[in-house]
């Protein structure tokens, strides 16, 4: 094993994008390892996802953050525009079978 010199740090795994999950909620007490963790997040390539939020646990404030890949984003709004033509070109549904349905 090859032995970084004194202060530097040697990757220990090589991070591909087929390695990293789509979706992660990232949590912990609100202070700057937190925000470390966020800001690592996002050069990774991921992007915030809704507003953060936060809770008292009765001793410290306890913060979330919802990170995405935008691929997964873009392939999931690509799956629901596919689902969405295909309801809309469907051919065998019976307008007959909705009459009286509010």
């Amino acid at each position: 094993m090859t032995e970084a010199p004194a202060g530097v740090t040697l990757p220990t795994q090589q991070v591909t994008s087929e390695d990293k999950l789509a979706y992660r909620l990232i949590t912990g007490p609100d202070n700057r390892a937190f925000c470390e963790r966020i800001s690592d997040a996002l050069a990774e390539g991921y992007v915030l996802h809704g507003s953060p939020t936060a809770a008292f646990n009765g001793r410290d404030v306890i913060v979330a953050q919802a990170v995405v890949l935008p691929v997964a984003v873009a392939t999931a709004d690509a799956a629901v525009a596919t689902a969405v033509d295909q309801l809309d070109s469907d051919e065998n549904l019976d307008a007959e079978a909705f009459e009286g349905h509010a």
